[in-house]
Formats: structure tokens, C-alpha cells, sequence
């Protein structure tokens, strides 16, 4: 293991591509990964009827430091930008220096708990309008500022763990998934 921990925070309607694509490539760097549940579940139910087995309770984890905090996208934006608690792990974590990531309609869930205002940062077309004029806003796939780290949407999540290697570990790490990976082909 490297060391460093990530927090993926996931709710019913979770985008499969963009939550299975960067925990197996942070995985693949030796990141140690906890998936949790806003609902404390043991399976969060994608938006595509996935059920994917979470590795801990969000109540269990809640207070626990991780390295970064990681909102995949999918409907579950509106239901993880409405929770509380969601807000106090992102608060505590960008107070602490800790690597911010969402990608897709995720990056709303940070605009609503008043997130990395002011930042560099992309989403997905549909919430853009929402959000552009609290942050410097990006049409690039995958943007990073300092410790945040943004992305568009499915098509761009494995680009997006890739980031989070290079900026969690380094490059040196990134590379060497990537040609693991294939990537690019």
C-alpha cells in the first residue's frame, strides 16, 4: 500500500462508470479505497441497476481522515449535495488539505456545501449553468487546481483516476497504470 486513502462517497443513482473506473485505477496504484454509502447500505444501487458492495458504513467513516474525498456523478448529485453529513466530510477534508474530486454532475454537490469556490473546475453539460459563476470554469475533460480535481462525465473516468494517482502519489505512479491499463490505446 502507498500509504494513501481515498473516500469514495456513493448514493443510490451513482454513476457505475465513474465510481468502478477510479477506485480500480487508485486500487491499482495501492491506494487503499473505502467505498461508503449515504445510506449506510452494504450495496449502492447505480444508476444503471449495478449493485455494487460498499467496504464501510458512511457512519462508521465519517470522522475518519482520508487523503481525498471522491463524489462520483450520476442522480445521486442532487441526494449527496442535499446531505448534511456530506457537506461536514467535504468542510473537514478541503480544511485539512486533503485532495476534493467529483466528476460529472458531482461537482454541484460541491458548489451547494460551498466547496473550492473559486477554483478551476469542469462538470457535465447539465450543471454547468448552476455552477460556472462560483468557479473558474473549464471546458477541458479533466481539470485539476492544486487539490481539486474535476472531470466531464463516463467517458472521461479513467483519465480521472489517472489525476487523482498523479496528484495523490505522482506521475512516475500514474504512468505506470496507465501503460498497465492500456492507456491511451
Amino acid at each position: 500500500m502507498s500509504g494513501k486513502s481515498a473516500l469514495f462517497i456513493v448514493a443510490e443513482g451513482s454513476e457505475e462508470l465513474e465510481l468502478i473506473a477510479p477506485v480500480d485505477i487508485l486500487r491499482r496504484a495501492n491506494i487503499n479505497v473505502t467505498i461508503a454509502d449515504l445510506t449506510d447500505s452494504e450495496h449502492v444501487k447505480t444508476k444503471s441497476n449495478v449493485l455494487i458492495k460498499t467496504d464501510a458504513k458512511l457512519s462508521d467513516v465519517k470522522c475518519n481522515k482520508y487523503d481525498a474525498i471522491v463524489i462520483p456523478g450520476g442522480p445521486s448529485y442532487k441526494t449527496l449535495a442535499a446531505a448534511s453529513v456530506v457537506g461536514e466530510i467535504l468542510k473537514t477534508h478541503e480544511q485539512a488539505g486533503s485532495v476534493i474530486a467529483a466528476i460529472c454532475a458531482a461537482p454541484f454537490v460541491l458548489y451547494k456545501h460551498d466547496i473550492a469556490k473559486g477554483k478551476n473546475l469542469t462538470s457535465y453539460p447539465s450543471v454547468k449553468s448552476d455552477i460556472e459563476g462560483a468557479y473558474n470554469y473549464k471546458e477541458d475533460s479533466t481539470v485539476v487546481d492544486g487539490k481539486l480535481v474535476t472531470s466531464r462525465g463516463p467517458a472521461t473516468a479513467v483519465e480521472f483516476g489517472l489525476r487523482l494517482v498523479e496528484v495523490l502519489l505522482n506521475k512516475e505512479e500514474k504512468d505506470k497504470v496507465a501503460k498497465g491499463i492500456l492507456y491511451p490505446l
